[in-house]
């Protein structure tokens, strides 16, 4: 099983993380099965921004992004190169190191 290492945040992960993901689940359900609350206001549709994760290592061996979700990444905040929305980044192999930005597009935060 692959692990993610999860880079600290103020609030969904203070001390950072390091958890287990099954292979081809996203990266966004191997932090809520964690108990890591990241954002997901579409429902994991691919059709917002607020799951943004920065892959800061593994990003290769993550599936290929698909049009819309590089459509998307535009609008996130905090955009980088290694860039993912984590609700349509698979988990291969590979261990990952993901960093969740501070701020999201959205003005409240929902509680999932």
């Amino acid at each position: 099983m692959p692990t993610i290492t999860v880079l600290p945040h103020p609030t969904l992960c203070p001390e950072g993380a390091r958890i287990q993901a099954l292979s081809g689940s996203t990266i966004c359900e191997a932090l809520l099965d964690h108990d890591i609350e990241i954002e997901h206001a579409c429902d994991m549709s691919c059709a917002c921004t607020t799951c943004h994760v920065v892959v800061r290592q593994g990003l290769s061996s993550l599936n290929e992004a698909t049009e819309e979700e590089d459509d998307l990444l535009d609008k996130a905040w905090g955009l980088e190169p290694q860039s993912r929305l984590s609700c349509q980044a698979r988990v291969a192999q590979t261990d990952l190191t993901v960093e969740i930005p501070r701020y999201t597009i959205n003005h409240a935060r929902e509680n999932h």
